[in-house]
C-alpha cells in the first residue's frame, strides 16, 4: 500500500477575505475587467487586468502602498487561491501596468464597475414607487505630497491649506452604497463638483424623469447657490442642502414668526421662514432657519428644502420629521457650522 497523502493546508492571516474572493470569482470580476478593458501592455506572465487585479486584491487587504503586495498577498498564498490566483505579479510590474493605463482605460474600468453596480447593487434595485432614493452628496480632503497626480493647495478641514486631493462620493445612504467615486484636484470645491457628480450619478443609477422626482440630494453648503439648488429643481430632484449664504440666512432669519426647540439640542431653535412663496427659485421651496448662541449673539443657518417626505403642514411637534430628514444627514456636528440656510423642495 502506498503511503497515505495529506492535503496542502494554508493560512491566511486575511482569511476574513476569503468569502468575498470566492463570490468575486462567481461574478467572474476578472472576465468583465479583460473584456472591457484594453491596457496598452503586452503579457509577459500576467496579463493587465491580471495585474490590476492583484492591486485591488492589495488594497482590500489593507495596503496603504503597492510596495506592501510582497508581504499582503505575494507571500500570502491562501488569499491568492481564494480569489483565484495562483500567483500575484510583483509591486514594481504592478505599477508599471498602472503607468500604462491611458484615460481612455479609466473610462472603461468606471463604464465596468457602472455595470457591475447596475447589476448587484440594492441601490440599482430600489423601488421608486414605494419609497424614495436618498443621495448624499460630498466631498473629502485626502492631503498628500505636492508630486501626486492632482495635488493642489487647497482648504481641507482638519489640516487647513495644504497640497491635497479631494475625493467626490455620491451615496446612496439608504444602502450605504458608492454609487460614484471620483478625485479631484485639492482646490476644487463641490460647488465645482456637484454637477457632474450628478450626472454620473444619473448614468449609474439610471435617474430618467420618472424617478428623479422620486430622488432626494442630500448635500452640504458647498452645493447651496441659488444656480446649483435651481439645476438641480429644474432636473426634478427632491432637494435637501444648506443655503451658501450666511448673511442671507441671517437676512431671512427676520422673517420668522415662532421659533421651536430642538429636541436634541436645547439650546437650537429653529423656525419656518415667510413668507412661504419662493420667486428666486424655478420650483416652489420651504426654507428653515436654524440659530443658536454663540459668543453673546446669535448665529443663523439656513436649509433649503423639497421633499415629498415634508408633505403639507407638518410641525416641529412631530420628532418623525426632525429625526428622519434634519437629523439624518449623520454628523451631528454638520448642524453647528456658522451661517447657512436651509431649504426643502415642497
Amino acid at each position: 500500500m502506498g503511503e497515505p497523502t495529506t492535503a496542502n493546508k494554508h493560512f491566511s492571516p486575511r482569511a476574513s477575505l476569503a468569502a468575498m474572493g470566492l463570490k468575486l470569482q462567481e461574478l467572474k470580476l476578472i472576465e468583465s475587467i479583460t473584456q472591457a478593458v484594453k491596457i496598452p501592455q503586452m503579457k509577459v506572465k500576467f496579463t493587465p487586468a491580471e495585474k490590476l487585479y492583484d492591486a485591488f486584491i492589495t488594497i482590500l487587504a489593507g495596503a496603504r502602498g503597492l510596495n506592501e503586495s510582497t508581504t499582503r498577498l505575494r507571500s500570502d498564498e491562501a488569499l491568492q487561491r481564494a480569489f483565484g490566483r495562483t500567483a500575484c505579479a510583483e509591486y514594481s510590474v504592478i505599477q508599471d501596468t498602472l503607468d500604462a493605463c491611458t484615460p481612455e482605460n479609466v473610462i472603461q474600468m468606471k463604464q465596468v464597475v457602472a455595470t457591475i453596480f447596475q447589476q448587484q447593487s440594492q441601490a440599482a434595485k430600489h423601488d421608486y414607487h414605494t419609497t424614495l432614493q436618498l443621495l448624499d452628496v460630498d466631498m473629502s480632503g485626502l492631503p498628500c505630497g505636492p508630486k501626486a497626480e492632482l495635488s493642489k493647495k487647497g482648504y481641507f478641514s482638519k489640516d487647513g491649506i495644504r497640497y491635497g486631493r479631494q475625493l467626490g462620493r455620491v451615496i446612496a445612504s439608504h444602502y450605504e452604497e458608492i454609487v460614484v467615486d471620483d478625485l479631484f484636484a485639492g482646490n476644487v470645491q463641490l460647488s465645482v463638483a456637484l454637477r457632474s457628480m450628478v450626472v454620473a450619478a444619473e448614468e449609474v443609477l439610471e435617474l430618467d424623469f420618472a424617478r428623479r422626482p422620486r430622488t432626494i440630494i442630500r448635500m452640504d453648503s458647498g452645493g447651496g447657490s441659488l444656480d446649483d439648488v435651481n439645476w438641480l429643481l429644474d432636473r426634478g430632484y427632491q432637494l435637501h442642502c444648506k443655503d451658501v449664504s450666511s448673511k442671507r440666512a441671517e437676512a431671512w432669519a427676520t422673517t420668522v414668526i415662532e421659533w421651536f426647540a430642538d429636541p436634541n439640542h436645547p439650546q437650537r431653535e429653529m423656525g419656518w421662514v415667510v413668507p412661504l412663496d419662493t420667486p428666486d427659485y424655478v420650483r416652489p421651496v420651504m426654507r428653515l432657519a436654524i440659530r443658536w448662541p454663540k459668543r453673546n449673539q446669535h448665529y443663523y443657518c439656513k436649509w433649503l428644502g423639497r421633499s415629498q417626505l415634508l408633505g403639507v403642514g407638518c410641525a416641529f411637534s412631530t420628532p418623525w420629521w426632525f429625526d428622519n430628514v434634519v437629523t439624518g444627514y449623520g454628523h451631528d456636528d454638520f448642524y453647528y457650522k456658522v451661517g447657512r440656510l436651509k431649504v426643502f423642495s415642497a
